[in-house]
């Protein structure tokens, strides 16, 4: 059923709050660079954006990966063997190529698509000539339109200079159709790396990135294409914030640290630093947590004690650790209705709700999700819908090849994707469950049949469980939050069900409450509260003991669940008040704000023209936040003769990957953090 707007925060489950401190008016997420994320790394290091250096270990690559061929360079004899293995056109295009690329300078050097080939042993003979004849260019495999046919592409070597000197060929030229308007060009190439890389040099290239109002997928997807490599290429440990300005690590595997670099004149809102060498890719939940420089504009309260009490009160009576908004899409089709489809085995009515026009989202998408509604055209769809409906494309165009086969078109949808519709359902539960805990007992203290992470467990005994944990990230995918910060096989301590004992005893405290996601291998408590993920599944026409349709992977049955801390502190908890005049000067030091004051050459020289107004430069504010107890000094910005000054606070606080600092935020405010409410704050 169509919604008209999107989920509030009761239709969540987000109810309850851990103290009754009265909060105060602010406006979260004025400008993005309200919202500063570094990541903290596993070994507790944050990962800042310190240095554009190049590591001082050497790439060596061979000097046939080098060169390129001269422009009197002789092919005859590999393109008439070229033209009986494809023929006279391919052969003509081929040679074309060749020529272009032997010219130099600026030449037109795109990529070249050959005839349609339907037979996959001659194609991977085709592949195998290239290799062996013309190590300089690089051969993948691209779709027509139709879905159907294939044919191979073909392109300079990203090691190959074009007769430049070599190191020219990885720098993201634009890739034209070449006048083939049937062949989908727009794919990034297949690049696995040089197969020709130094031995003493780890085989991944780690680097730090930074970002601006962008999410990760997309970040990388534009470095990517660039660097002419898959996204899948690359590897991190988890999605950080796009209304955000972001720091994190990411590593790509057999890379050269120049050819990275030398990006970051020609990118606009993302940099790349801190380059190094490691044996190991990152993967997804290898970070230790977040740490987060959060600005909140617009402050209005009865006096600065109700702010001071209110922030004091966060930093030492935590917050109710539910999953934020983000995790539940932002648009009017929720993203746990989805997964309640999904789990129930109705793949069409899933399909649909994905598909389907839905309120709040831009005219022109919702247009076009009208005209496939009424008129059920997949190509006009494909043409139209923006590459960042991950999820739709994929339906489409599995649905293209085989009509209503839905499961499968579901199935074509990225794994990652798919799965957090259902995950979403599994905290949309939890929300709920964790609202009725402190509803019915409070949170003064443990009660009998309480879930508690096991303290008398030894390490050895320890489960291995699915945990989905998340930062405030999401992509682009459908507004939804696909952060995943979690490995899928994660061991964390056995659980207990407190006893009489345990109370008597004191062993656990409040702080130790978990609940369960529900799964297979996880138990419920053993308590009353234990009875809301039954009432609420049931209530959905869904089983979290059965597989009600045979498909495993969307199913609760199938899958071994986890646990989730009731509630969280926040950890080195800082904050300060401060005054502004300027509502377009940033009142938080991004890393290339810091850089721009201690390496000013080095950094000014990237600064590019759509980030210049954003910078921190053009403020006088650039002090750091104080200790918990919180200097009151209202620190003025801006020009406070010809404007009046506003109040705003700064917190910085960090958190375990798994928690949300919206709802921190939250609780500070007491008040709403749907994007709806925030903007009735900002008019």
């Amino acid at each position: 059923m169509a919604r008209s707007s999107s989920l509030s925060e009761a239709e969540a489950g987000v109810s309850c709050f851990a103290s009754t401190l009265p909060g105060f008016r602010g406006v979260l997420k004025h400008r993005y660079s309200d919202f500063i994320v570094h990541e903290v790394a596993r070994d507790g290091t944050l990962v800042q954006l310190t240095s554009f250096d190049l590591p001082t270990e050497c790439v060596d690559v061979k000097e046939e990966e080098k060169a390129a061929p001269s422009a009197d360079a002789d092919h005859s004899q590999a393109l008439e063997s070229f033209r009986a293995l494809c023929g006279d056109a391919d052969c003509e295009a081929l040679r074309g190529l060749l020529e272009r690329v032997a010219a130099g300078g600026d030449n037109d050097v795109s990529p070249v698509i050959l005839s349609p080939d339907a037979d996959k042993a001659h194609r991977s003979e085709v592949h195998n000539f290239f290799k062996k004849n013309f190590k300089f260019l690089v051969t993948d495999t691209v779709e027509h339109s139709d879905g159907v046919q294939r044919c191979i592409r073909m392109r300079l070597g990203s090691g190959a200079g074009g007769g430049r000197g070599g190191g020219g060929g990885g720098r993201g030229r634009k890739r034209k159709n070449m006048g083939a308007s049937d062949w989908r060009d727009d794919r990034p190439f297949d690049s696995r790396g040089s197969s020709n890389w130094s031995d003493h040099v780890g085989k991944f290239l780690r680097f730090h990135l930074y970002k601006e109002n962008k999410d990760t997928q997309e970040a990388l997807g534009v470095i990517g294409k660039m660097l002419g490599l898959q996204p899948r290429s690359f590897g991190f440990a988890g999605t950080k914030d796009k209304r955000a300005v972001t720091s994190q690590q990411v590593t790509v595997f057999k890379v050269p640290a120049n050819r990275l670099a030398a990006l970051n004149n020609r990118l606009f809102g993302i940099k790349v630093g801190n380059f190094c060498y490691v044996k190991e890719g990152l993967v997804l939940g290898q970070l230790m947590g977040n740490r987060f420089t959060i600005t909140l504009r617009g402050v209005i309260a009865e006096s600065e004690d109700v702010i001071k009490a209110a922030a004091d009160g966060l930093g030492k009576n935590g917050f109710i650790n539910y999953y934020g908004l983000q995790r539940f899409g932002s648009g009017s089709v929720p993203t746990h209705l989805v997964g309640a489809a999904l789990l129930r085995g109705e793949w069409k009515a899933a399909v649909n709700l994905i598909l389907d026009p839905r309120e709040g989202e831009r005219d022109d998408i919702n247009e076009q999700r009208k005209h496939y509604k009424e008129h059920g055209d997949i190509d006009k769809a494909l043409r139209n819908f923006p590459r960042h409906l991950v999820a739709e494309r994929a339906i489409l165009q599995c649905l293209k090849k085989c009509p209503g086969n839905y499961l499968q078109a579901l199935k074509g949808i990225p794994r990652t994707l798919r799965m957090m519709y259902v995950h979403s359902y599994q905290s949309y539960l939890w929300n709920h469950a964790a609202t009725m805990r402190v509803e019915k007992y409070g949170i003064s203290q443990v009660v009998e049949g309480d879930l508690v992470y096991n303290k008398e467990s030894p390490p050895e005994e320890s489960t291995s469980v699915d945990i989905a944990e998340t930062d405030d990230g999401h992509t682009n995918s459908s507004e939804i939050d696909l952060c995943s910060e979690a490995q899928p096989e994660e061991t964390i301590q056995s659980v207990k069900i407190v006893d009489s004992g345990d109370l008597l005893k004191g062993t656990y405290t409040f702080d130790d409450v978990v609940l369960p996601l529900p799964g297979s291998q996880a138990i419920f408590p053993g308590n009353a509260v234990a009875e809301i993920y039954h009432e609420m599944a049931k209530k959905d026409g869904i089983s979290l003991t059965e597989n009600a349709h045979g498909v495993k992977e969307f199913s609760i049955a199938s899958m071994k669940g986890g646990y989730r801390r009731l509630f969280q502190r926040p950890i080195d908890f800082q904050w300060e008040l401060m005054t502004y005049t300027d509502e377009s000067l940033s009142l938080a030091e991004t890393d290339l704000d810091v850089l721009s004051r201690t390496k000013p050459k080095e950094a000014n020289d990237l600064v590019t023209s759509d980030q210049a107004q954003d910078k921190l430069e053009e403020a006088s504010d650039t002090s750091m936040p104080t200790n918990g107890s919180g200097s009151l000094e209202n620190k003025p910005t801006g020009n406070s003769d010809t404007s009046p000054r506003k109040l705003a606070i700064k917190l910085a606080f960090t958190l375990p990957a798994s928690c949300y600092a919206t709802m921190a935020i939250r609780e500070l405010l007491k008040t709403s953090t749907s994007v709806a409410y925030q903007k009735t704050l900002s008019c």
